[in-house]
């Protein structure tokens, strides 16, 4: 290919490409398969806010076109667009869940989280909700699956009010959502704090 001249790739160019390829709703990531172009100066910090070249993405309609085309590969985050792929860097998680509803008690509960770029997940058997712990803390992070094997931090305000709605479930304490009981913490150790 002589002649020709490398792309680099750049936050300008995933965009064009990924408005080009949107339509209604999601784009499908799942089935799009392009070569890998390289890695973009592109962060998303724990709290959800993106950076591009160190600086933060100021323009909210940008980051929600980014987030649609975000795709997790073996551990590795990618923005992808039906003719490249571009890694990125994700601190925690890519998404942070800032509010949900709360329909039904105990069992018969159901949670919907809201993330900080509008995607909505019922909480349930697709969409798991999980605390990890820190090792040396103890400190909860609690996420929730969104999509594809992209989760969200659930923000501290709305673990708070989880907290109110939890359940004692086989020794444990947690959440009811969708039929699904999600443990939090031992029942045993919530007597402790």
């Amino acid at each position: 290919m002589s002649g020709q001249k490398a792309v680099t790739p750049s936050a300008e160019g995933i965009a064009a490409a990924a408005s080009a390829a949107k339509g209604r709703g999601l784009p499908p990531v799942h089935l799009w398969n392009p070569p890998f172009c390289g890695d973009l100066d592109m962060r998303i910090a724990r709290d959800g806010t993106w950076f591009y070249l160190g600086t933060p993405i100021g323009r909210f309609e940008l980051v929600k076109l980014f987030s649609s085309i975000l795709k997790l590969e073996d551990g590795k985050y990618f923005l992808v667009t039906p003719v490249e792929k571009v890694g990125i860097t994700v601190d925690d998680a890519p998404f942070v869940a800032v509010d949900f509803e709360a329909d039904g008690t105990g069992k018969n509960q159901v949670l919907t989280f809201t993330t900080h770029v509008g995607d909505t997940a019922t909480a349930g058997a697709d969409h798991p909700i999980r605390v990890a712990r820190d090792a040396e803390t103890g400190e909860p992070s609690p996420y929730v699956m969104i999509r594809s094997g992209l989760e969200a931090l659930i923000d501290r305000k709305s673990f708070y009010r989880l907290v109110e709605l939890g359940d004692h479930h086989d020794g444990w304490f947690g959440l009811w959502s969708s039929g699904e009981f999600f443990a939090v913490i031992p029942s045993s150790e919530l007597e402790n704090l």
